[in-house]
């Protein structure tokens, strides 16, 4: 007489196995793994704006905003899936990304607290440092700047949906899992750490320090979507949520329907 096996769940499609995965090498990647990916971005960054930078005087074209805006952060977090392919288990496995629906309600949850929290945070913000020093990078650079219907329904896009989830997969996703697997003599505190530490990385690594303490402030309910859930699909959810409203007033100042 067989007894018949249980079938393993499927990363992605199911539970998500244990970590390290069961039937799974432990991953070969750490935390120098997400500062290799921070370096892809910031040198990504830097190469980018020397490829496309105009000659004196001359404005930027849309189609190299564009470029400059959305490469760099894609180029980073393509790094950061490929290393989860190399050194370990694939971005399912390694990164707990999966598709569950209650994941979606808990990220849409802390997305509407993510709105309240940008709003009563951006107006703070602004009544201290000033109107004049509000603006976001991706904002001032579309500022002034009519574009095409397609140039500016792709901004949205990725300021939308496509950009967050690229940063979710490097910060809450590779660094949180990074900070998570350290000694920490306690699970609950390695969850913890991860969520404070990407937190505050999330933020710096924005490189607008005006800006760092309202980054913090809409960092806080994306990262509570991930701890609440221990899955990445929350967090990427409520961080599409949260740049919504962002992404609608940077399409409509693209089209220079309205201004902000």
């Amino acid at each position: 007489m067989t007894t018949s096996r249980p079938k393993e769940p499927i990363a992605g499609l199911g539970d998500d196995p244990p970590d390290p995965p069961g039937g799974r090498p432990a991953p070969r990647w750490g935390f120098g793994a997400f500062l290799l990916v921070e370096a892809v971005l910031l040198a990504s960054a830097a190469f980018v704006s020397v490829l496309i930078a105009p000659p004196a005087g001359d404005p930027l074209p849309v189609r190299d905003v564009l470029i400059g805006t959305i490469a760099p952060t894609v180029i980073a977090a393509a790094t950061a899936v490929l290393i989860t392919y190399l050194r370990g288990n694939g971005p399912f496995a390694d990164l707990n990304l999966s598709w569950h629906w209650p994941d979606v309600k808990a990220g849409l949850k802390f997305g509407v607290l993510g709105l309240v929290f940008t709003t009563v945070g951006a107006f703070v913000w602004t009544q201290v440092v000033g109107e004049n020093n509000a603006t976001s990078a991706i904002s001032a650079l579309v500022e002034n700047r009519p574009m095409s219907v397609s140039a500016a329904v792709i901004m949205f896009l990725y300021v939308w949906l496509l950009g967050p989830v690229c940063e979710e997969l490097i910060y809450r996703g590779l660094l949180w899992k990074a900070v998570e697997r350290l000694q920490w003599g306690n699970e609950r505190y390695g969850r913890l750490a991860a969520f404070l530490i990407s937190t505050a990385v999330f933020a710096v690594s924005h490189l607008e320090p005006l800006r760092t303490t309202l980054l913090l402030v809409i960092a806080i309910p994306i990262g509570l979507a991930r701890l609440s859930t221990g899955r990445l699909l929350s967090s990427v959810v409520a961080h599409q949520m949260n740049n919504f409203l962002p992404a609608l007033a940077i399409l409509l100042t693209a089209l220079n329907v309205m201004k902000f």
